[in-house]
């Protein structure tokens, strides 16, 4: 299921291409999708310690916004963090999701929501069933703390616009 819309959102678009998102903005929306995959990461980790593929993700993630590495470099890591979740349970799996989706953000600006929202089904996926709704809000809270105030708003409009294609994980 893709999380990205069929129509680019011209917010969601920097300036060179088109659209009215600042090179800053892009880069606070890349942090936030980070730190949103980031903390789900020891869902990966923890049964797979030797493969670091999603965490060198993220670490691509932060060198782009630094200006240390080029776009497309973290775009290529994006699938090499989507590699790792292939044939693993759910928690294991959407947490190399959520870390290719971060640094994926790097290309598309809109890829933050797909780390947010895998980052969200993680955190639901880890616990008994009973209690996902309770973990994914708990996660989803903890996301909405960590959003830039400068990007704040517009997130959280997107999160209400794309829910229906996110797995509807930015509601319970």
């Amino acid at each position: 299921m893709p999380i990205l819309p069929r129509e680019r959102d011209p917010r969601l678009v920097t300036f060179r291409r088109g659209g009215t998102l600042s090179d800053e903005h892009h880069r606070l929306l890349a942090c936030w999708a980070l730190e949103c995959a980031e903390h789900v990461l020891p869902l990966f980790e923890d049964r797979h310690p030797g493969d670091t593929r999603p965490r060198h993700a993220i670490e691509v993630g932060r060198g782009w916004i630094r200006g240390e590495v080029p776009m497309r470099e973290a775009h290529r890591e994006a699938f090499t963090a989507n590699a790792a979740a292939r044939g693993m349970p759910d928690p294991v799996k959407f947490a190399a999701l959520a870390a290719g989706q971060a640094v994926a953000v790097a290309h598309v600006a809109a890829h933050d929501l797909g780390a947010a929202a895998y980052a969200i089904r993680a955190a639901g996926a880890a616990v008994d069933g009973r209690d996902a709704a309770t973990a994914r809000a708990a996660e989803r809270q903890w996301q909405r703390a960590q959003l830039p105030a400068a990007v704040r708003e517009l997130v959280l409009e997107d999160q209400k616009l794309r829910n229906s294609i996110c797995w509807n994980v930015f509601t319970d």
